[in-house]
């Protein structure tokens, strides 16, 4: 933190901090339950404030999270979003249980960490799926116990065959397109439930609602994260539960932002993340 503005007491220059990228009123019925992720007020930078691809940012002190020595800047830059997001499908959505099984589907940075909580909670089975080799090579390396090739076609019945026809407890969908989403309902044992956390413009259909109600299936929406759910990953992280040393691809300055959007859209080098260090 470079400087605090006049009435900040709980902050000095050169704290280590993370951020809660959302700006919300506070007073709100959501806000007063702490789900601020549901603000309708709320201010997120880059979308309707003032974002971080620049020198210097500010933000209101509510928006500030102690971030530990032992946890690298580059990798305090990712825990909210890329990874909060996932455990908040997972984790708090989801309500995985150890020893459960999970279907995670999309395998990009979201994924990756999704497969990283699911094993981490103790889930028996994670199932990775995705169209991209590099992107379930990583699955693998992330601690997908299968990888599904949804390039194949019949991506829930090639999880179906995976768990000797059952199904998988929880699927989260991390792509955000119908068909995804379609595939994950497919792969549902009867009373499973299925956690959409893609954002998208697709409109999504219900299997035939003798099967959806006959199977006590469930379809969750999962937006974004709390603060409560950064702090707890900033937790794992800081204690180790959680490895994130591998997430960030690569670190580059400012001025070669746009060719870091160039590799992350082309997917060149099959990047989790690449974080931009605005000081160079």
């Amino acid at each position: 933190m470079a400087e605090v503005g006049a009435g900040v007491t709980a902050w000095k220059a050169g704290d280590r901090v993370a951020i809660f990228p959302n700006v919300a009123c506070g007073a709100c019925s959501a806000c007063t339950q702490g789900r601020e992720v549901l603000c309708a007020s709320a201010q997120v930078p880059g979308i309707n404030r003032d974002g971080a691809f620049a020198e210097s940012i500010t933000l209101p002190a509510s928006c500030l999270m102690p971030l530990p020595p032992e946890i690298p800047f580059p990798v305090g830059a990712i825990i909210a979003d890329a990874v909060s997001t996932a455990y908040r499908a997972v984790a708090h959505r989801g309500a995985l249980a150890s020893g459960e099984r999970i279907a995670v589907f999309g395998c990009g940075g979201l994924g990756i960490h999704g497969i990283k909580i699911a094993r981490l909670l103790g889930a028996s089975q994670v199932i990775a799926v995705d169209v991209a080799p590099g992107a379930l090579r990583r699955a693998g390396e992330a601690g997908a116990t299968d990888l599904v090739d949804a390039s194949k076609g019949d991506a829930g019945k090639q999880v179906r065959a995976l768990t000797r026809g059952e199904g998988v407890d929880l699927a989260v969908e991390f792509v955000g397109l119908k068909a995804s989403v379609t595939e994950a309902l497919r792969s549902l044992r009867r009373g499973g439930r299925a956690v959409v956390a893609g954002v998208g413009a697709d409109r999504v259909e219900l299997p035939p609602l003798r099967a959806f109600v006959g199977g006590e299936l469930a379809l969750i929406a999962s937006m974004g994260f709390d603060r409560e759910e950064v702090e707890t990953v900033i937790r794992l992280v800081a204690s180790g539960a959680l490895d994130l040393s591998s997430s960030v691809t690569d670190v580059i300055p400012l001025p070669a932002i746009n060719e870091g959007f160039r590799r992350a859209f082309t997917k060149e080098g099959d990047p989790i993340r690449i974080v931009v260090r605005p000081g160079g």
